[in-house]
């Protein structure tokens, strides 16, 4: 299991000590808000800048933003290995071709109620499938369980296809429901709360992993 620790509820005023205690991660999940597509403002393109210089590791860069097609070359850092865009936003054909132009791996999410159908048409497109298992916006949610079905369709859609996109999820990751989802299929787990509501950040990674 891969493990993308949510910076989201780091201490940002001792960020540089903060991304210090997850150096042993797979990738930095980076949680943009609008305030609009979500109700919460999270940050943006400048501390997504400076969070980048301060690791090594590759940003996994999630826009929950209902304009996404205005931000892809603001967030398209060397270090960025995917953005993902939710299917619900608006303009997303024309944001996966803006996210293939920058030479970074394509990712779509899907909110709780969205059903996998949406995302079908760009299966050929996406290095990454983001299944929400919290409702977007905050931190510290319970786990949905139920959404395993949707990892267990995107396995089967994977396998049949012969295709390569990795499956993730978001919300709600501990100890405990790490092993459901390792279970149903999924690839990266981000984990926020859990992670940095510890002392040794290091330990929990090697948990979840």
């Amino acid at each position: 299991m891969k493990v993308a620790p949510s910076v989201l509820t780091a201490n940002f005023s001792n960020l540089k000590q903060e991304i210090g205690s997850i150096q042993s991660a797979d990738y930095i999940h980076l949680d943009i808000m609008d305030g609009h597509f979500v109700p919460n403002i999270s940050f943006g393109p400048a501390i997504s800048k400076q969070i980048e210089e301060v690791t090594h590791l590759p940003l996994d860069v999630h826009l929950m933003v209902t304009d996404p097609l205005q931000w892809i070359p603001q967030f398209a850092f060397p270090q960025t290995k995917y953005i993902t865009v939710h299917i619900e936003a608006n303009h997303i054909q024309e944001t996966v071709l803006a996210i293939q132009k920058e030479h970074i791996g394509v990712g779509l999410a899907l909110k709780p109620k969205t059903p996998i159908r949406t995302i079908i048409p760009y299966l050929n497109d996406v290095s990454l499938i983001l299944v929400m298992t919290v409702e977007p916006g905050f931190g510290g949610q319970s786990f949905m369980a139920d959404m395993m079905d949707k990892v267990k369709e995107l396995v089967r859609l994977r396998k049949e296809n012969g295709l390569h996109f990795l499956i993730e999820i978001d919300g709600g990751v501990n100890e405990e429901t790490v092993k459901i989802a390792k279970e149903a299929g999924v690839d990266i787990v981000v984990a926020g709360s859990f992670l940095f509501n510890m002392e040794d950040r290091a330990k929990g990674i090697e948990v979840l992993r």
